[in-house]
């Protein structure tokens, strides 16, 4: 029988002691995270007060209150820091000095998109919330001023694991909600990773010596996306209920992230740079395909806390959740989308278990240990 999800978490972090010293000092002092609302661990919240994650039933499951994040309890990146060892990085919006972030910074904000107001001016969209992967680098400058001369910034950037992601996401939704055809928004695929390459040279440049580039969910299995193109005719994938096309274009989004990163560690290759791809979607896919097979239950594609319909998402945004009439499951564990567009602390920590998986593990010399013992 397979162990817990918990427990192989734990091997998984077990497996990782080649990382540490022999002075048992982590190889990873803190954590560098960019990204949107999979990752915003208060950010949104501190900013503007009202964030999605900051009213109730948001942060129920772990936490017992909200805190900013987009789930009834953790997000991937907790798992991780957790699962490693590491201090949860502070929201750069919580803190001031480098006191304050000597151990780590998030930047990931909210609705955050990869590419900059400007690019959705040109296409006639207006964003609500104009922040973008350029923001955030701007935030990680102004951080590596307050840790002093060059030399000491690099120092920091050297001992810490810099998180990429995932990103895109929104950018995708502008597009699809805004009816933009499908091939258009396939244009798009280059420019959104090119932001997020231009980002990953910067933290590279700066002294980081390990990246994790966190790929995109599922889009097509998204309950926001299933419910607003409901009884439109979409074509849907026979083994997990999922849009076909929006899955597809994902895909086409990973794999140029991958080709991305590969390009990448050709040409910082002799640099003791590690970049290294995760993958979200299998995971995920895997949830919604066979979701008793991970302990989940027989509704993979609706949201716990949401509105009504087949996917308990209202495509109008009238009843989201935390509004006034929104309803919520009995039981968050059971369920892979906890509000039709980010998922349940239980999916979050499946998702987490394959980034470290998916990294650590197979993109270091410990694999090569694995494979001769």
């Amino acid at each position: 029988m397979m162990a817990p999800l918990g427990s192989r978490l734990l091997l998984v972090a077990l497996a990782l002691l080649p990382f540490f010293s022999a002075a048992a000092e982590p190889r990873y002092t803190a954590v560098f995270s960019f990204g949107d609302s999979l990752a915003d661990t208060g950010n949104e919240f501190a900013l503007t007060g009202g964030a999605t994650g900051n009213t109730p039933p948001y942060g129920e499951t772990f936490f017992g209150a909200p805190t900013g994040r987009a789930s009834d309890g953790r997000l991937v990146l907790d798992f991780v820091v957790e699962a490693l060892g590491l201090p949860h990085p502070r929201p750069y919006f919580a803190g001031e000095t480098m006191a304050d972030f000597q151990q780590g910074v998030n930047f990931a904000y909210g609705r955050s998109t990869a590419l900059g107001p400007e690019f959705f001016e040109s296409k006639g969209f207006t964003l609500f919330m104009p922040v973008s992967l350029a923001n955030q680098t701007e935030w990680f400058r102004n951080v590596l001023q307050l840790a002093g001369a060059v030399e000491e910034q690099r120092k920091l950037m050297a001992t810490s694991l810099v998180m990429m992601g995932e990103m895109g996401i929104h950018d995708y939704l502008i597009f699809i909600t805004g009816k933009l055809a499908e091939a258009e928004i396939r244009t798009f695929v280059p420019h959104i990773v090119g932001a997020i390459r231009s980002v990953i040279t910067e933290v590279i440049d700066a002294g980081a010596k390990t990246v994790v580039v966190r790929g995109m969910i599922p889009l097509g299995c998204q309950p926001l996306l299933l419910a607003l193109f409901e009884g439109t005719g979409a074509d849907y994938s026979r083994p997990t209920g999922c849009l076909t096309r929006l899955n597809d274009l994902t895909r086409m989004h990973n794999h140029a992230l991958m080709r991305m990163v590969l390009d990448l560690r050709r040409a910082y290759r002799g640099t003791g740079t590690a970049i290294l791809y995760a993958d979200q979607f299998d995971p995920v896919t895997a949830l919604v395909s066979t979701p008793g097979k991970y302990g989940f239950g027989d509704k993979p594609l609706a949201a716990c806390c949401g509105g009504s319909g087949t996917y308990n998402f209202d495509p109008t945004f009238a009843t989201l959740c935390g509004m006034p009439g929104a309803n919520k499951c009995a039981d968050p564990s059971k369920y892979v989308s906890w509000d039709g567009i980010h998922l349940t602390d239980a999916a979050n920590r499946h998702v987490a278990g394959n980034v470290l998986r998916s990294t650590v593990l197979r993109q270091t010399p410990y694999m090569a240990h694995l494979s001769s013992s």
